[in-house]
């Protein structure tokens, strides 16, 4: 909705599929540490398979982020960076913003919803088994962590249309901060790879 108002949107999902298409470092060193039971048959990165293996298992999910974490974060700074000399308002949206240490880049954005609403999402739109979608929240910061690192907080438990009238507002008040910041001389903070 940010993205269809204006902003510059970097993915940092879209982010983590490039650093493991194959032939890249990203994708063998998974394979290395994880098995070869992560590909699919075409050697693309089974997701769901490498899913199931880290998401339930601390330390497999530690070994992950080690992997991935610097490329993704290298990438991430560039993209951000491209549009440092706009005056484009850029949003990073990550699911794992605040576990990755990103945090402090700007204005933290946290959209929330009852982690049941959460786990009901996950099942019905992306087929996720119960407790898979479990797995996935568990690995994550808890709500209450997110909202209390938010500058802005984007409840999204209501329809679309309350969740577009909420992203109108958090809409205008980013263009607002952008315009201040213009009209101040600010320069933005450097883009920094999280921990």
């Amino acid at each position: 909705m940010l993205a269809a108002k204006g902003a510059v949107l970097v993915d940092a999902d879209r982010v983590a599929r490039e650093v493991v298409e194959p032939g890249t470092p990203g994708l063998a060193a998974v394979v290395e540490e994880f098995g070869r039971e992560v590909l699919d048959a075409d050697g693309t990165l089974d997701r769901e398979a490498l899913g199931r293996i880290v998401f339930g298992d601390e330390e497999a999910n530690k070994k992950l982020k080690a992997i991935l974490y610097p490329d993704i974060g290298r990438r991430i700074v560039e993209l951000i960076e491209a549009e440092r000399e706009t005056d484009n308002v850029v949003v990073l949206d990550a699911a794992l913003l605040v576990e990755s240490g990103w945090e402090g880049l700007g204005t933290l954005i946290v959209v929330a919803a009852d982690p049941e609403r959460q786990v009901e999402r996950m099942k019905r739109d992306r087929g996720m088994a119960h407790e898979d979608a479990e797995a996935r929240m568990s690995a994550q910061a808890s709500l209450d962590e997110k909202i209390a690192k938010a500058d802005i907080v984007i409840w999204n438990n209501g329809s679309l249309e309350d969740l577009q009238r909420r992203v109108d507002e958090v809409w205008d008040d980013l263009v607002a901060r952008r315009d201040a910041a213009v009209a101040a001389g600010d320069d933005p903070p450097p883009a920094r790879p999280g921990r």
